[in-house]
């Protein structure tokens, strides 16, 4: 690549940098399984960044769940030199998720870039994902490259979607290239399209230094890996930089590009994409959307960032084992470093101790989230249902804020209030009748509802945060076939008709399984839980009610059956006297029994009653995840 010659505005000789002019950085942007990590394994191979003896399919899909699972779960940079018409240009391609799940891998991918190739299914056609990845890309203001992929399948119909795609992004469907991510047709054209269309990254070679953090990672080794897109100036080795946001400042000891393993080089200039190493163990000190300065000359503006994503399900993390409670901490601070859509906070629970209340951007999220956890730092955890945070005035206009239901008072009681959000959901129209129906199940309060087109419909509506904490977002996408999306945002709080549901062993409270429930779901949730725990709990010398009540009255109950010993086996014949004097012997020590025994939960029990594992297998075969 071509050096840009001379002395900087400091007077220093700039290393070699690739001119910004020849550089093109762009991303590829599906639904899932529409064939994106093909396609990039294809362009590793065209540009002979990766030998045949080690070229693997889905190269870069790096983690172990990513590969037995087919999907990817993290975006991957990569730089790949390109030749065209005699001049050598270098291209950095982000390989992108395609689950809604992973929806802020996506957006911060194309901040880094200036260009998208939007890739479609020949044989599927425009889905979910595709239309909310192309609206991303267009508030990025990126070049679009559409491509239909897939064309050598038989049921392929490349004309059809080559309309439907023209349509979408405002084009001829001439202008639609035809590849095959498998067989690698159509792949060094749509390498030259990519060098023709995708603009060029501007920037100011001689201003102070500013690189956005768009990615990082924690090796064990060498401390937090950070993956930067420079935006002005340039960053040299041995330098010392600095994080704007957190003010923490260290030395570059390393630095370079992916290509797609990591290689060092003596700098990066405008438009590059590339790592940095500062041998920080710290992991708060790298936040993803910080920007990066030079030390001796720092930028006076930061770069704008990214909005930081909303969770969509909350989910209490606990460890099986109570001394794993700060290797969990410590996971969770390395995890956010590598998946900057995670959200914790500290939880207690009378039964499973120390833990984390976690938001996640949907159930597969959370599935693979707790897999990484388990996997890579070799934790046993379980998940249980969340709580939200109620505020309870009593008759004397005491007011208890109540985050676990243990701490639920039990005097007379004013009023309860629990905080409400306001919901925006975008679907296509066919379904409004599919998600009203689910928000008024969810108490949900319509306020408005505006067609943004014929085919567009935009619904806005109040609903409590305890409905949607848990899996509302993965019920609205199975409603509308993963085509409706969801924003919400708190708006205080209302008064709700809610109560507190115990649930009693032989008459004693076991506060783990009590819960806060609105009046109508009481009876369901009593019911529930009475005969998880009549499975769960073992079978007593004495006979063990399971009752759900509401302060004093009871609403569901079921019955443990004694263990009894057959105390007639020995009388064969005679007279039925000593039969009945013997049961009513066993009927006396069994009442007597009851009066002094305790019912011992075990621990087992406990987690399985109290765990909320995801339902069905999200994730684990794709045609559940093309919703």
């Amino acid at each position: 690549m071509p050096p840009i010659p001379g002395p900087d505005a400091a007077g220093r000789i700039r290393p070699a940098a690739t001119a910004p002019e020849l550089l093109r950085n762009f991303c590829i942007i599906a639904h899932i399984d529409h064939g994106k990590s093909t396609l990039a394994d294809r362009m590793l191979q065209a540009t002979g960044v990766v030998d045949a003896r080690v070229m693997r399919a889905q190269y870069l899909d790096r983690m172990d769940i990513e590969r037995e699972r087919g999907i990817t779960i993290k975006s991957q940079a990569v730089r790949m030199p390109w030749e065209v018409d005699g001049t050598p240009y270098a291209l950095n391609m982000i390989d992108t998720p395609g689950h809604v799940d992973f929806t802020y891998e996506v957006s911060r991918s194309l901040a880094a870039c200036e260009g998208a190739v939007l890739l479609v299914d020949a044989a599927q056609g425009i889905e979910a994902q595709t239309l909310a990845n192309l609206y991303l890309a267009m508030e990025n203001d990126l070049a679009i490259i559409p491509v239909l992929n897939k064309i050598d399948l038989p049921a392929a119909q490349p004309e059809k979607y080559a309309e439907e795609l023209a349509t979408l992004v405002g084009g001829d469907p001439e202008d639609c290239l035809r590849v095959s991510g498998k067989t690698g047709v159509g792949v060094e054209a749509l390498l030259d399209r990519i060098v023709e269309l995708v603009p060029a990254p501007v920037g100011d070679p001689a201003a102070p230094s500013r690189a956005m953090i768009f990615d990082s990672v924690y090796d064990t080794y060498r401390g937090v890996v950070t993956y930067v897109r420079v935006v002005d100036g340039n960053l040299n080795p041995r330098e010392r930089i600095a994080m704007m946001s957190t003010k923490a400042s260290h030395e570059l000891l390393e630095i370079g590009v992916i290509s797609p393993e990591p290689q060092p080089t003596p700098g990066l200039g405008v438009g590059e994409v590339g790592y940095l190493i500062t041998g920080v163990k710290d992991v708060r000190q790298s936040k993803v959307g910080d920007t990066v300065t030079n030390q001796s000359k720092p930028a006076t503006e930061a770069l704008g960032g990214y909005h930081d994503p909303l969770p969509m399900v909350f989910s209490g993390l606990y460890p099986i084992d109570g001394s794993d409670y700060p290797v969990l901490r410590d996971a969770l601070d390395k995890l956010k470093l590598n998946d900057a859509a995670l959200n914790y906070e500290p939880e207690t629970s009378v039964a499973l101790g120390f833990g984390f209340r976690v938001g996640f951007l949907g159930l597969l999220h959370l599935e693979i989230v707790r897999e990484r956890l388990e996997r890579e730092f070799n934790l046993d955890l379980i998940s249980t249902a969340p709580n939200v945070v109620y505020e309870v005035t009593l008759e004397d206009r005491t007011v208890v804020t109540v985050t676990n239901p243990s701490e639920f008072p039990s005097g007379k009681i004013r009023e309860v209030r629990e905080p409400v959000v306001k919901a925006t959901i975008l679907a296509p129209s066919e379904f409004v009748g599919a998600i009203m129906e689910l928000c008024q199940t969810r108490r949900g309060d319509l306020q408005g509802m505006d067609y943004l087109s014929e085919e567009r419909v935009e619904m806005r509506y109040l609903l409590p945060m305890a409905e949607i904490v848990f899996d509302f977002f993965d019920a609205l996408k199975s409603r509308t076939r993963g085509y409706a999306s969801l924003d919400y945002e708190p708006v205080g709080d209302q008064v709700a008709d809610l109560v507190k549901v115990d649930i009693l062993l032989q008459g004693e409270q076991v506060d783990a399984f009590s819960a806060i429930v609105h009046k109508d779901k009481a009876y369901a949730y009593g019911v529930m839980m009475a005969g998880k725990l009549k499975d769960l709990i073992p079978r007593q010398q004495f006979e063990v009610p399971i009752q759900a009540a509401i302060g004093a009255r009871v609403i569901a109950r079921e019955t443990i059956r004694a263990i009894r010993k057959d105390v007639l086996a020995k009388c064969y014949g005679g007279d039925i006297t000593r039969k009945r004097k013997l049961l009513e012997k066993q009927k006396e020590g069994k009442k007597r029994m009851k009066t002094i025994g305790r019912v011992d939960v075990p621990q087992e029990a406990f987690i399985a009653a109290l765990s909320s594992e995801p339902a069905g297998s999200a994730g684990k075969d794709k045609d559940a995840k093309k919703r």
